[in-house]
């Protein structure tokens, strides 16, 4: 499953808690060849070297990337956007068989990253972070639902010359806010009774204010219940928000009006609905 900026932010309250201050004593890739040549980690494996020795600093989020910044000048930068999972572990026997880099702290406790899906895993110098694709984008302004600044009004302000339709001004690299996949489109345009189709420039007020509700809900749901129900939290605690739409509504019917959930293709992906409630 992806991870959105419910779970960014979950994994990183863990992790600032209870790995501040921890010093890599270690550092370790583990069958890293296919992620290399993806893209998906550093092409010179030596800047995670430069990770040893260097003691957790702060853990953040934004969006849904993850920085992990040490005392030394370097970053470790986590952004699994299509899927993966972070553990800690008091002892090396409990690392998992699968696993792309696991850290070693002096203390003897590790953490283990793994992707399951498009991500990023990189380690970086404080002064690399700009040339890196994920962190720019999660660090150039664009509003997150999480900001103090993101209000119904300058939502609304956002939205009022959007001519395209409702996905990729919420979803993607050139949305209105951060943080947001296709998982959790779903479940806000579900509950805001929109169509997947709609043009945000086209939604009245009284649907931006519901656009707007379902965003704020589905986000602080899913941090207040420990992620989306397929999320894993640092230790391995199963998440307990379940969408109230998307693939877990297959072959499933509406439970507002009872009319079948339909499937169809929008922008790039596949998106579930209710053809009767979302308008």
């Amino acid at each position: 499953m992806s991870i959105e900026l419910p779970e960014a932010f979950i994994l990183a309250k863990q992790m600032n808690k209870d790995l501040r201050g921890k010093q890599i004593a270690s550092c370790h890739l583990h069958d890293y060849e296919k992620a290399q040549k993806a893209g998906l980690i550093n092409k010179d494996l030596g800047n995670f070297d430069k990770l040893v020795g260097g003691s957790i600093e702060s853990v953040t989020s934004k969006g849904s990337v993850v920085r992990v910044k040490f005392d030394n000048g370097t970053n470790l930068v986590i952004a699994p956007e299509y899927g993966g999972q972070f553990f800690f572990h008091t002892r090396k026997d409990e690392l998992p068989e699968k696993l792309l880099l696991s850290l070693a702290f002096s203390n003897g406790t590790l953490l283990s990253c793994r992707l399951t899906g498009w991500g990023m895993i990189n380690a970086a110098e404080d002064r690399e972070l700009g040339q890196l694709y994920v962190y720019k984008r999660e660090h150039s302004g664009v509003l997150s639902p999480l900001d103090d600044e993101f209000t119904l009004e300058r939502f609304s302000n956002l939205l009022r010359d959007q001519r395209r339709q409702i996905k990729p001004v919420l979803v993607g690299k050139d949305a209105v806010l951060i943080g947001l996949a296709n998982s959790a489109f779903q479940d806000i345009i579900y509950r805001a009774k929109i169509h997947p189709k709609r043009r945000a420039s086209d939604l009245d007020q009284h649907e931006k204010r519901a656009l707007y509700d379902a965003i704020t809900i589905v986000v602080k749901e899913r941090i207040r219940l420990g992620g989306k129900d397929q999320f894993l939290d640092l230790y391995g605690k199963q998440g307990g928000y379940t969408p109230a739409m998307g693939p877990n509504m297959k072959l499933a019917t509406c439970p507002e009006c009872g009319a079948p959930i339909e499937k169809m293709s929008v922008g790039g992906g596949h998106v579930y609905f209710c053809p009767m409630c979302q308008k």
